[in-house]
């Protein structure tokens, strides 16, 4: 006579919850704050958010593409800004050296 033996019931695996859990998004919020004596010394907020880039994106969260330590096209940007930061400085040095007739910008 033959048994089959089954182990328990499988539940969903890691990989599925945590690709619900990133489809879907998830908020975690706290604040923690000391106090003496009913004077406030410290303040910590905490603010997570655990979601994959295209959901971040859909809620509006996109800080990485504009930081220059994560994002090639932020160095770039931050580059032709110091570009053109020294192109004004270059103008407005060679504008005071002109002599002044009638001043438009002042």
């Amino acid at each position: 006579m033959a048994y089959d033996i089954q182990g328990p019931a499988q539940g969903d695996g890691l990989a599925d919850v945590l690709e619900r859990i990133l489809d879907k998004g998830v908020v975690i919020a706290g604040d923690v704050s000391i106090s003496l004596v009913g004077i406030e010394l410290l303040t910590i907020r905490l603010r997570l958010l655990i979601a994959t880039v295209d959901k971040a994106k859909e809620m509006g969260i996109n800080w990485w593409e504009n930081d220059p330590r994560l994002s090639a096209q932020a160095t770039v940007l931050e580059d032709q800004n110091t570009a053109l930061l020294a192109r004004i400085d270059a103008l407005e040095a060679k504008l005071a050296a002109q002599p002044h007739e009638r001043s438009i910008i002042s």
